[in-house]
């Protein structure tokens, strides 16, 4: 068990890496081959966009062997950045936004199957913990990625990356192939389709709730996008730049979070961890609403804390509470319940920000806080019945 823990978090830390600084080097080259910022923000469209159809990539994910299916894809990512390398004008970029939305797919396959593998090799009593080292593993990754991916880039260029990102899905698949499983029994008459996990997602409480939860705080943090930025820059005066800082700082809460949201877990479930995580994330939106820079640099670790202990409950309370057979069309629908919500959060952030930085800080706070309460209120009805 603990040289599986040790390839998941490595798995982790190799994707994190890779990820993050092809995301980062793609907006550059983009803007740099064409010039436009439009096309250049697109970017990161292509990579998150393939996150509407995890429902049906998860159907996928459960229909076939789960680990040659991670191999496959990692290794077919390997092959696709690596086309990148023909790319030498502006009229070759769309291979750029072709291969991005490729590696999105790919992500929730892998994002699917991994968490589908998960439980048949790591003891139920860890699994907890090791969500949480992947996530820190993660987040970590996020602090050091970028200046790695820019610094690279502008040292020798984007073929210096593409090679860097390309190695790091080759390195993953092998340690997919070095896991050691348990042997799954396949379940008699498995039911095709999206329906059946459907029904398992939303017709389980202890998997709905943390889910929802989780999705609330998760999109509720795309409200804050536009506000943040015009909080830093016109109320407190302070660089565009200085958001970096915020980034960094969030980047520790996250990292802090993952280290101890096992032992949470483990002591209180997956619905009250969540609905604390969502209660913090919302604590850490009014910190930033408030006119001092040191509150906004706590509000970001505070947030950091919240959005991972919400997120890693709800897929803990997904891996250890899902049918093994329904855990790939289960995992990739309720990473579009928790992330979808993003793509409608930020358009309406921007939107918000006209009325002031403050007011939509106050409504994810609202949103994320209210979540919260309902879940713990809907977790002690059965108690309450029970006792009548």
């Amino acid at each position: 068990m603990q040289r599986n823990a040790l390839l998941f978090v490595l798995i982790s830390l190799l994707s994190g890496f890779g990820s993050t600084a092809m995301t980062l080097a793609a907006g550059i080259w983009v803007f740099d081959l064409t010039g436009s910022v439009s096309l250049a923000a697109l970017t990161a469209v292509c990579t998150y966009a393939p996150t509407l159809a995890a429902p049906w990539l998860g159907a996928l994910v459960d229909r076939l062997p789960r680990r040659p299916l991670v191999i496959g894809v990692d290794l077919a990512l390997g092959a696709a950045l690596l086309t990148l390398l023909a790319v030498r004008s502006a009229g070759a970029a769309w291979l750029i936004f072709a291969v991005l939305l490729a590696r999105g797919v790919s992500y929730v396959l892998s994002d699917a199957g991994e968490s589908a593998i998960l439980p048949s090799a790591l003891s139920p009593k860890i699994l907890a913990d090791v969500n949480g080292w992947r996530s820190s593993a993660q987040e970590g990754m996020k602090l050091v990625a970028p200046l790695a991916g820019a610094t690279l880039y502008a040292w020798r260029g984007p073929v210096a990356v593409v090679v860097l990102c390309a190695a790091m899905p080759l390195l993953t698949a092998a340690c997919y192939a070095l896991l050691r499983l348990a042997p799954v029994r396949p379940a008699p008459q498995v039911e095709r389709g999206l329906r059946p996990g459907l029904r398992a997602l939303f017709g389980v409480p202890a998997v709905r709730d943390p889910v929802l939860v989780a999705g609330a705080a998760i999109g509720a943090s795309g409200l804050t996008n536009a506000a943040v930025l015009a909080h830093v820059v016109h109320d407190l005066g302070r660089p565009a730049t200085h958001l970096g800082y915020l980034g960094t700082a969030q980047g520790a809460g996250s990292i802090v979070a993952g280290l101890v949201i096992g032992r949470l877990l483990a002591r209180r479930g997956p619905v009250t961890v969540a609905a604390a995580g969502a209660a913090i994330f919302a604590a850490g939106c009014l910190l930033q609403a408030l006119p001092w820079w040191p509150t906004m640099i706590a509000g970001s670790v505070v947030i950091g804390v919240g959005l991972v202990w919400a997120l890693i409950a709800a897929v803990t309370a997904v891996q250890t509470r899902t049918p093994e057979h329904l855990l790939g069309r289960v995992a990739a629908t309720s990473n579009t319940v928790m992330f979808g919500p993003v793509a409608l959060g930020i358009p309406l952030g921007a939107a918000a920000v006209h009325l002031g930085a403050v007011v939509p800080l106050a409504l994810a706070a609202l949103v994320s806080a209210a979540a919260a309460a309902m879940a713990l209120r809907a977790a002690r009805v059965p108690s309450v019945v029970s006792r009548g």
